[in-house]
């Protein structure tokens, strides 16, 4: 079990200062992307190509759109529940080897980017729309990239690390 004093003993390593950068830079990035899109494209679909397609929709739910529903107690708790899932990433954040750090700061700078977004819009702008010809993947946006690419990349290394013991 992780206990403060570990935290306070690891907090202020210079690998944790890297962690920090990634997170913020992670949160930033995603931050710059939406204000760009909710500024420019809040009312039109933006055709790039035939299988992408910039269109903003607000998420009430988690990744994805999945689980959103209307009732505002669902809402809070869920964002409560996100909010509480984002600081225990923080806290295995902290006491993970370094290359786990570098795939943990990617989940948590775009959680905290998506987390964000529902207290201050109560919704998640997605905008990135995936398809080939009628098929529409879900719409998402660079916190949801973020998110997958470290999860996978944490799942790709557990397994190596897994195999080669």
């Amino acid at each position: 079990m992780i206990s403060l004093k570990d935290i306070k003993n690891n907090i202020f390593k210079k690998e944790n200062f890297y962690f920090l950068i990634i997170i913020i830079l992670t949160f930033s990035i995603d931050r710059y992307s939406k204000i760009k899109i909710i500024n420019n494209f809040s009312d039109t679909r933006f055709y790039l190509n035939d299988f992408l397609n910039l269109d903003l929709l607000w998420n009430t739910g988690i990744g994805f759109g999945l689980l959103s529903l209307e009732s505002s107690i669902y809402y809070n708790f869920l964002s409560i529940l996100i909010g509480l899932v984002i600081v225990l990433l923080i806290f295995v954040g902290i006491k993970s080897n370094k290359f786990e750090k570098f795939f943990f700061s990617m989940i948590i700078g775009g959680a905290l980017g998506n987390f964000y977004d529902r207290i201050y819009f109560n919704a998640v702008p997605d905008f990135i729309d995936l398809h080939y010809k009628n098929f529409h993947w879900f719409t998402f946006n660079l916190a949801d990239i973020f998110i997958t690419i470290g999860i996978i990349f944490y799942i790709f290394n557990g397994v190596l690390i897994n195999r080669s013991k």
